[in-house]
This record gives C-alpha cells, sequence and structure tokens, in this order.
C-alpha cells in the first residue's frame, strides 16, 4: 500500500529551454473536472533571483501495478510571450502561490496520483490551534526515492496563531526543518477521523510551503537560524482556480 498523500506531491524541474535550472515541489488540486499543478510562484518567475524558466517538467507515476515506472510530464510556462501560470496578490503584496493548469487530455492514460479538491481546505480556523502537527511533503535539495520516484516527509508544528496573518502577511508560520527544493509542497494535517468526503486523501490541505524565515540581524557565529518557515494560506486556490 502506497500512502494516497505520497502520490498527491510531484517532483518539478524547471529549465530554461533545454538547460535545468532549478528542482521544486509541487502537488495536485483539482477543481471539477479541471486540474491544476499548484507551486511557488517564484518557482515559476522570480525577479531578485533572475529566475525565469520557460517550462517545467514534473515526474509522473504511470503504473499503479509497478510504482517504480514513471515518465517526465514537460509543460511551457508561456504562450505568444505571455506567462500562463496563475498567481495572486492582496493588500499586503505578492502571494508566493502559483497554479499551473494541466491539460487533462495529454496526461498518460495510466497516469497514476490524487489530487486535493476544495474539500480537503480547511472550513473553520479554529479547527486548527498553535502546536498542532504538521507534515511537509516534498523534496527537499531534489533529494527523493529515486527508485519508486517518492517524495519524502517532514514533521512540522504551527508555530503562529492559524488564520492569523502573520505580521500582515498571507501565511502562517511552522516549525520545521526545511531545505531549498521544498519550495512548493504542501502543509498538510492528518483528519483525525477518515471523513468520507475526502475520499482516498483523508488530510486537510493548510498552506503551501514558501520559504525559511530568518534574523536579519542575526549573528552567524553565535545564533543558530531560527528554523521557521512561511506557508500560504490554501484558500487562495480557490481564487487562483476560478474560471
Amino acid at each position: 500500500m502506497i500512502e494516497s498523500i505520497l502520490l498527491a506531491s510531484a517532483r518539478i524541474s524547471t529549465f530554461e529551454n533545454k538547460e535545468h535550472l532549478t528542482n521544486a515541489s509541487g502537488f495536485f488540486f483539482k477543481r471539477g473536472e479541471r486540474l491544476f499543478l499548484v507551486t511557488s510562484r517564484h518557482v515559476m518567475f522570480d525577479e531578485p533571483s533572475k529566475h525565469f524558466p520557460t517550462r517545467i517538467e514534473i515526474e509522473l507515476h504511470i503504473d499503479a501495478k509497478n510504482i517504480a515506472k514513471s515518465t517526465g510530464f514537460s509543460m511551457p510556462l508561456y504562450r505568444d510571450g505571455k506567462g500562463i501560470w496563475r498567481d495572486g496578490l492582496d493588500t499586503a503584496g505578492d502571494i508566493d502561490v502559483a497554479v499551473l493548469e494541466i491539460d487533462r487530455a495529454a496526461l498518460p492514460k495510466t497516469a497514476v496520483y490524487h489530487a486535493f479538491t476544495p474539500k480537503h481546505l480547511l472550513g473553520r480556523f479554529d479547527q486548527v490551534e498553535v502546536g498542532s502537527s504538521l507534515l511537509v511533503v516534498g523534496f527537499p535539495l531534489g533529494f527523493h526515492d529515486t527508485v519508486h520516484h517518492m517524495p519524502v516527509v517532514r514533521h512540522a508544528i504551527i508555530a503562529s496563531s492559524f488564520g492569523l496573518r502573520f505580521q500582515g502577511q498571507g501565511y502562517f508560520l511552522t516549525d520545521a526543518r526545511t531545505h531549498r527544493g521544498t519550495s512548493g509542497a504542501p502543509v498538510v494535517m492528518r483528519v483525525p477521523e477518515a471523513d468520507k468526503e475526502l475520499g482516498e486523501l483523508p488530510w486537510m490541505l493548510l498552506g503551501v510551503h514558501s520559504a525559511r524565515l530568518d534574523v536579519g540581524s542575526r549573528d552567524l557565529e553565535l545564533d543558530e537560524a531560527l528554523g521557521l518557515n512561511c506557508a500560504w494560506y490554501a484558500d487562495i486556490l480557490m481564487t487562483l482556480t476560478e474560471k
């Protein structure tokens, strides 16, 4: 048995034409009949680091009976010179979440994956409290099970008041050990009792991991890194996946 949460996450490679640039994490989100790949906005486009990929590639499992079989699935990021991913902003500025619609007809007919849906989004913020246990499912530094093409999970806890925009931004804090390549990973919480509405994916999708946070005045020799991260609230997906 393969845990469904592992098949909801996707390893992302970014390219400028044929040149490989970076590795990142992402996950599948389904709304109605439409399927999206979700990741961090800075994976698709990042002005400060001059990161401008022209396409991305995700790794897909293609045989439910042999999970070691996989294939690469490439998707362009531009059409007629315009970016085709969707991102958003609010009163505090840009939101570091992006979605790219997947052409389901182009997917391998035997593709094996699980997708979050709007039902996996939290209904009420009071359902989660500070210190709650979470998982971050991704590909830190590109590391993963290279035989079965599976992500790894890191344990995390909620480190700020959930539902409160930390410092006015659209994210909450997690306390977890993370690395480059985890950007775009789903931040999830196990549903205590299996909810039939959630089907084979009994996890609540709380956020999208973005980046580690640090203190600019930290003494690099005397002070350890904070070990805190920002995760953007997942409800932004309802806006980004509207028709």
